[in-house]
């Protein structure tokens, strides 16, 4: 535990983005613990909204069906002793959201305005409370551009496959191959990167971390002597 975390005039708004498979996730959650910080995986809210649209037939490019979806759809995330839980209307969709397929779409919809606008909000009411490591895609650009401490942490689009392909097989049978887990995180860099609405990108005064050949303590700890340095 690090001491200025009990003086609440120096609790930060930290911003961690990338791409998929670089370790975010797993970065963010243990930088929030160490700091005593509430973990915000703004992924999931997009993934969440991706799982209602393919659930209900409704096209990642309907902009009307999409509002329309969005003003019936309510998502919370909650923190328990097993970790995050991503609720979509009341039901717990958090192993459901991790799939390629939903993968996909949430980079979809995370492209369209109407979908961005409607979890904008709900994303910097709980970044104002400060204390809070926000994890997504375009934190540091778009959502918070006046956070406190911002990184963008990459790592080889091989090394990040290879990551992401052990999340998607760990523990189960039947799990995506690695030439599907490569194309697919191929597809969703492409489209990520070359959006025009929010494109995934560091931020100009990002502190840039590439985690090719590091672990996740060294991340971590990388960060961790960054944060110091900025209270």
């Amino acid at each position: 535990m690090m001491g200025f975390q009990d003086d609440r005039s120096k609790r930060l708004l930290i911003t961690i983005d990338g791409p998929a498979g670089a370790g975010k996730t797993s970065v963010s959650k243990r930088v929030a613990r160490h700091l005593g910080y509430h973990y915000m995986d703004t992924g999931a809210l997009y993934r969440a909204v991706g799982l209602a649209a393919d659930a209900a037939g409704v096209a990642a490019d309907d902009d009307a069906a999409l509002a329309a979806l969005c003003r019936r759809t309510r998502i919370d995330l909650q923190t328990t002793e097993s970790g995050l839980r991503v609720l979509l209307n009341g039901k717990d969709v958090t192993g459901v959201i991790r799939t390629p397929h939903i993968s996909m779409m949430a980079s979809a919809v995370s492209a369209r305005p109407v979908v961005r606008d409607f979890l904008l909000n709900t994303q910097r009411t709980l970044g104002e409370r400060k204390g809070v490591v926000a994890e997504g895609r375009d934190m540091g650009t778009v959502v918070f551009p006046h956070a406190d401490m911002k990184f963008f942490l990459d790592a080889d689009p091989a090394v990040r496959a290879r990551r992401r392909f052990d999340e998607l097989n760990a523990g189960r049978q039947g799990g995506p191959s690695m030439a599907s887990v490569e194309k697919e995180m191929a597809l969703r860099d492409k489209n990520d990167s070359s959006r025009v609405l929010a494109p995934l990108k560091p931020a100009p005064d990002a502190v840039y971390i590439d985690a090719t050949h590091h672990d996740l303590d060294q991340v971590v700890a990388e960060m961790l002597m960054h944060i110091r340095c900025a209270t």
